[in-house]
């Protein structure tokens, strides 16, 4: 029940990790005013890549891979690719997406242009989206 959770979240995430950064990419290129709707398309993909956090986590402590990693080490882990992504390279890089994420959302509001909050959430929340999609379990996803 929890991977399923987990699994279907992910697309609302990612869906709305992306649809952030081309927001904020749009804003930026057309030198738009950074408006309410813009900082709620912003906040809302924090909050909800937040839950997915929460979610993974939860889930990550239940899963084969985790179990597999306590059972056979560290050293084992790594020789397997599958069990690696699984077990250390996707959430080790969900969690560095979401410190961007995190990071992202707390610098654009120190921001006095509109210009630099669009800039600054294209950079952070792109960088995210660019660790997010790197470590999907791809061959789970479809």
């Amino acid at each position: 029940m929890m991977k399923m959770v987990h699994s279907y979240w992910a697309y609302l995430a990612v869906m709305l990790l992306l649809f952030a950064t081309i927001n904020a990419i749009s804003g930026l290129v057309k030198k738009r005013d950074f408006k309410d709707q813009d900082l709620r398309i912003s906040l809302f993909t924090l909050i909800v890549m937040h839950i997915q956090l929460l979610i993974g986590l939860g889930w990550y402590f239940m899963s084969p891979p985790y179990k597999l990693l306590k059972a056979n080490g560290m050293g084992e882990t790594m020789k397997d690719r599958a069990i690696r992504l699984l077990a250390v390279e996707h959430p080790l890089m969900m969690i560095v997406a979401i410190v961007f994420i995190t990071i992202g959302w707390s610098k654009h509001k120190k921001k006095d242009t509109d210009n630099g909050k669009f800039k600054t959430i294209a950079v952070f929340y792109g960088l995210a989206l660019l660790f997010v999609l790197s470590r999907i379990p791809w061959s789970q996803w479809f």
